[in-house]
C-alpha cells in the first residue's frame, strides 16, 4: 500500500510538472509566433501600423474597427501590443544571450584554475550581484542611452553574475571527479578538459536560468520603458505603452493599460512556467 501511494504521489507530481512545462512552451511559442508574424500581419492589413496615429481617433473604445481601442495619441492598441512582442523578444534574447556568452566561460575558467583570478572574479561578480537588477539597469540606461541593443547591454550586466556563479560552483565540484583526473593524467590540455569534459557536465542548469532571466528581463524592460529609459520614444513596447496609458486611467480609459499589461503578465507567466518545468526536468531529485 505504501508503495502504491508513493507511486501515485510521484505520478501526480510528474503530471503537474508536465502541465507546467507544456503550458510554458505553448504560451512562449504563441508569443514567438506573434513576434515573427507581426510585420506580415500588418502587410496583409490584419493589424494596423503601430506608429500611425494621425488618422485614428483619440481614446476610441474597443470596436470592430479598433479591436482593442486607441490611445490618447491615436495609436491602435492591438497593433502596438502585438508589435510589443518583437521588442520583448529582441531585448530578451540579446540580454540573456550576452550574459550567457560572457558568464559561462568566466565561470568555467574561474572554477577550473582558481587562484587570484578566481578571487578577483568572485569579488567582481558579488559586487554586481548585490545591486538590484532594475536599479543597475536604470543607471546603465542613463549611461548608454535608449535603444534595443543598449537596453540589452543594461540588462545583461545584471545577469552575468548568475551564470558565472552557477557554472563556477559546478566546475569546482566536477573538476575533482575521477574522469577529469584521468583525462589530465592522459595528457589532455586545460583547453580540452574545459571544452570537452567540463563544459557539458556543468551547463545543465543554464537553460533553466535562461528562461527565468528572460521572464525577469521582460519585467525590467517594462520598468525601463515605464520610466522612459528603454527603447526610443513611440517604439511599441509594453512598459512605454503603460506609461502613455496613465493619462487616461483617471477618466476611465481602461483599455490602453489593460492589454499591454495583460500581455506582459501572460508572457512572464509562460516563461516562469517553462523555467519551473525545466528545473524539474534537468534535476530529477527535485521531483
Amino acid at each position: 500500500m505504501i508503495g502504491i501511494k508513493s507511486n501515485q504521489k510521484n505520478l501526480k507530481i510528474l503530471t503537474l510538472n508536465n502541465i507546467m512545462l507544456m503550458g510554458g512552451i505553448i504560451i512562449t511559442l504563441c508569443f514567438l509566433i506573434l513576434a515573427v508574424s507581426a510585420s506580415f500581419l500588418q502587410n496583409i492589413n490584419i493589424i494596423k501600423d503601430p506608429l500611425e496615429s494621425l488618422i485614428n481617433p483619440i481614446y476610441a473604445p474597443p470596436s470592430s474597427e479598433y479591436w482593442w481601442g486607441t490611445t490618447g495619441q491615436g495609436y491602435d492598441v492591438f497593433s502596438r501590443t502585438i508589435f510589443g512582442t518583437q521588442a520583448a523578444f529582441k531585448v530578451v534574447i540579446l540580454a540573456t544571450g550576452l550574459s550567457l556568452i560572457i558568464g559561462v566561460p568566466l565561470g568555467l575558467i574561474s572554477g577550473y584554475f582558481g587562484g587570484k583570478l578566481d578571487k578577483f572574479l568572485l569579488f567582481l561578480m558579488d559586487t554586481i550581484y548585490t545591486l538590484p537588477g532594475l536599479l543597475l539597469s536604470v543607471t546603465l540606461a542613463f549611461v548608454v542611452g535608449r535603444g534595443i541593443f543598449n537596453a540589452a547591454i543594461a540588462l545583461s550586466i545584471s545577469y552575468i553574475p548568475q551564470y558565472y556563479r552557477v557554472v563556477r560552483n559546478h566546475t569546482t565540484s566536477v573538476k575533482t571527479e575521477l574522469f577529469i583526473e584521468a583525462a589530465y593524467a592522459m595528457g589532455a590540455t586545460p583547453q580540452r578538459i574545459l571544452t570537452r569534459h567540463l563544459f557539458f557536465n556543468v551547463v545543465q542548469s543554464v537553460p533553466v536560468l535562461f528562461t527565468l532571466n528572460a521572464a525577469d528581463a521582460i519585467l525590467i524592460l517594462g520598468g525601463l520603458g515605464f520610466l522612459g529609459l528603454g527603447l526610443p520614444e513611440n517604439v511599441p513596447e509594453w512598459g512605454y505603452d503603460l506609461r502613455l496609458a496613465l493619462d487616461g486611467l483617471s477618466t476611465g480609459i481602461w483599455w490602453t493599460a489593460l492589454f499591454p499589461g495583460l500581455a506582459m503578465t501572460v508572457m512572464v507567466t509562460g516563461l516562469s512556467l517553462l523555467g519551473e518545468g525545466l528545473t524539474e526536468f534537468f534535476t530529477p531529485r527535485m521531483r
